[in-house]
């Protein structure tokens, strides 16, 4: 289990997520605690929409509010579910990192934390690792690998509950088609698993999402 998890690791999102936060300065709580009473938000979290996707002009701190976020959930969880049952996992994409700029990099960091969380969930990858090893993470394939996995973690019966973040799509410069398809069809299968993402505001990336994604937006000016 331990060299699974290994070979599945690009990076593990929590640390970026320090490595953020220490880059912006540090994270103030007052400056995203205005999101906790935003309707689109509270609706998210407390009722069946199954996707928010928040988007803003570059600099307008998009980045810290999902970390603000994140914070929040992670207490949240904790107090709600001591046996971790309820999951929250994220990423965040960074355009300029070949490690962390793709989609199966995406999944893969989604998965890390999901097993690292629940390591009775990593038999959905155990099946295929035991018979290929860190190949089956980092070949021509490794995208089909991944999304059998994920799809396999998120509808197990053990998974009550779970939160997904996906900071920065705009800079998952490749494979971000996949990467929504994948979004779409599991937010609409799986109304136990909530996923927020962020972007820029693109008109491309608008297109894009409209397409796939039935979804509530909240836009930072």
């Amino acid at each position: 289990d331990t060299k699974c998890l290994q070979d599945l690791r690009p990076t593990d999102p929590r640390h970026d997520k320090t490595r953020i936060e220490n880059t912006k300065g540090g994270m103030l709580r007052g400056a995203y605690r205005w999101i906790l009473d935003n309707p689109e938000f509270r609706q998210w979290r407390d009722d069946e929409d199954s996707l928010l996707w928040i988007k803003g002009d570059p600099g307008k701190g998009k980045t810290m509010l999902l970390c603000g976020i994140i914070d929040e959930l992670s207490m949240v969880t904790r107090l709600r579910d001591e046996e971790a049952t309820t999951l929250l996992s994220y990423f965040f994409c960074q355009a300029a990192d070949l490690r962390i700029n793709n989609a199966t990099a995406v999944l893969r960091g989604l998965i890390y934390i999901l097993l690292d969380q629940q390591p009775f969930l990593i038999r959905h990858a155990r099946k295929a690792y035991d018979h290929v090893g860190k190949s089956l993470f980092e070949d021509a394939n490794s995208w089909f690998a991944l999304s059998e996995i994920f799809t396999s973690i998120l509808q197990d019966p053990i998974l009550t509950s779970a939160y997904l973040i996906i900071d920065a799509l705009d800079e998952c410069v490749t494979d971000l088609p996949k990467l929504l398809d994948l979004v779409a069809t599991m937010s609409s299968l799986n109304p136990r698993v909530k996923w927020l993402v962020s972007s820029r505001n693109w008109s491309e990336l608008d297109g894009l999402l409209q397409v796939r994604l039935r979804h509530s937006y909240v836009k930072i000016f």
